[in-house]
């Protein structure tokens, strides 16, 4: 949920940014949007709401059958008011892209995306960038572990008492 939240927080913040910055050239824009079809971000962002929802409904409802039951029928109607912060996400990653890449660079990155390996990687990345995460953590928490001791340990040779 907060994950979700803060792409969205980053999306809005780079829009405010993007809007000050010089103007790609139409020919970036256009490469930019099809990279981020082929990126997949589209089904990514529409992927964002029903979390969104999800840790709305109980600040919402607060535990209120009638409430959750009209929650629920809303829904429907709710998605339709999304499409405007979904398009301008669309649109923003886009405009973020062709800011930092000419449009020949975003076709050869594209290209790769499009190639069975691009492919995979795309299907495998959320799972990849999760797995990496907990290898970060447990790498983490472990070196935590051994420098506390080293540093107790070095304190107590300085005369320290813990």
């Amino acid at each position: 949920m907060y994950k979700s939240l803060a792409i969205i927080g980053t999306l809005l913040l780079l829009s405010t940014g993007v809007a000050r910055a010089q103007n790609p050239s139409p020919e970036t824009i256009e490469a930019a949007k099809s990279l981020v079809a082929t990126l997949k971000l589209t089904d990514q962002y529409r992927a964002l709401l029903p979390g969104i929802l999800l840790g709305l409904k109980p600040v919402i409802t607060q535990d209120r059958p009638e409430v959750e039951r009209d929650f629920n029928a809303m829904v429907p109607t709710v998605l339709d008011t999304y499409t405007k912060y979904y398009n301008s996400m669309i649109d923003n990653a886009a405009v973020l892209y062709a800011k930092n890449f000419t449009a020949d660079e975003l076709r050869s990155i594209e290209a790769f995306y499009r190639s069975p390996a691009g492919q995979k990687y795309i299907e495998k990345s959320r799972e990849l960038s999760e797995l990496s995460r907990q290898i970060g953590d447990e790498a983490s928490r472990k070196a935590a572990v051994d420098l506390k001791a080293r540093m107790t340990e070095a304190l107590r040779e300085k005369g320290h008492k813990f």
